[in-house]
């Protein structure tokens, strides 16, 4: 059993990692390695992922995944023989980036046999929870939310206005059918980065929709959540969504807000977004940045 939920940060101790996709966008790469583990720069999608619940103050991560795909458990494992070799050898800045991920978060193992929906792989992981936490955080990992952070002014949401919290970005309207996109219910906040939801609409069309406001992958939802998921029903392709069951929530009386981020989304699970998020991390990184933006702007000028 984890700490008692009041020794975590952010009354949050467990984040749920849906993990089990085969990765179809980015075949053939991912037929032998999961894209969870496919490098951004040099670090792994899901590490990331760990790294950004731990500085949640989470203590437990529930990796959703399937009997194809233990390699994304197995990241989090020490490789002696590796570590061993880069410790006689002295590579010890090697060494560091090698045993990162084992200190990060404890990660749990949860197979979901067939694919069945975003909510059916939310649903496997209450069995991992604890009886004092009260709500759960879901990210996704082909979902790169910049800068980091934002998961934390969720939790201070849901922490002055109870009920679950999303993360949404505003896009232009012309972009809106790419996405989830928020109905917004008359409230007064205090905060323009903070508003209330009475609805979802599944990739309307931009003279449809409700609002700019769209969905990115994060959620910190009220343990309720698991009761929702029991009471919908299966839609298109026989899989149980997410967002059905917070659509039913909210139809229950339960508080829904959003936390607007002012920042940038980056589709992992996408080869374009995935090279997007690359070249967004090189140019930040202190032994690739001066080269790659070198090269940038001499490759650019060639296209012109």
């Amino acid at each position: 059993m984890a700490k008692p939920i009041n020794e975590h940060t952010h009354k949050v101790k467990t984040v749920i990692v849906p993990a089990a996709g085969l990765g179809t966008r980015f075949l053939p790469a991912t037929k032998t390695v999961p894209k969870e583990l496919l490098p951004v720069v040099d670090t792994p999608g899901i590490e990331l992922i760990a790294e950004e619940a731990a500085a949640l103050g989470a203590s437990r991560l529930a990796v959703i995944t399937s009997q194809r795909k233990k390699g994304v458990l197995g990241y989090f494992a020490a490789d002696r023989q590796l570590e061993e070799n880069l410790e006689s050898k002295g590579k010890t800045t090697l060494l560091d980036k090698v045993r990162h991920a084992q200190h990060l978060i404890e990660p749990v193992e949860v197979i979901q046999d067939e694919p069945l929906g975003l909510g059916h792989a939310v649903g496997l992981a209450e069995q991992c929870l604890d009886d004092d936490e009260d709500a759960v955080a879901v990210m996704l990992p082909d979902d790169l939310v910049l800068p980091a952070g934002v998961m934390e002014k969720m939790a201070a949401v849901r922490n002055r206005l109870g009920g679950s919290v999303l993360c949404a970005f505003d896009v232009p309207r012309d972009e809106v059918s790419n996405y989830g996109v928020f109905d917004i219910a008359d409230s007064d906040t205090g905060d323009p980065a903070v508003k209330k939801i009475s609805g979802m609409v599944e990739k309307p069309a931009a003279e449809d929709a409700p609002s700019t406001f769209v969905a990115a992958g994060r959620y910190l939802l009220d343990r309720q959540i698991f009761t929702a998921l029991k009471q919908i029903t299966p839609g298109k392709g026989g899989e149980l969504q997410l967002t059905d069951a917070i659509e039913l929530l909210i139809e229950q009386g339960h508080p829904v807000h959003i936390v607007i981020h002012d920042g940038r989304r980056h589709d992992l699970g996408n080869p374009g977004g995935f090279i997007r998020a690359c070249v967004d991390f090189a140019l930040a990184h202190p032994a690739y940045a001066k080269g790659l933006r070198r090269y940038l702007t001499q490759r650019l000028k060639q296209d012109d």
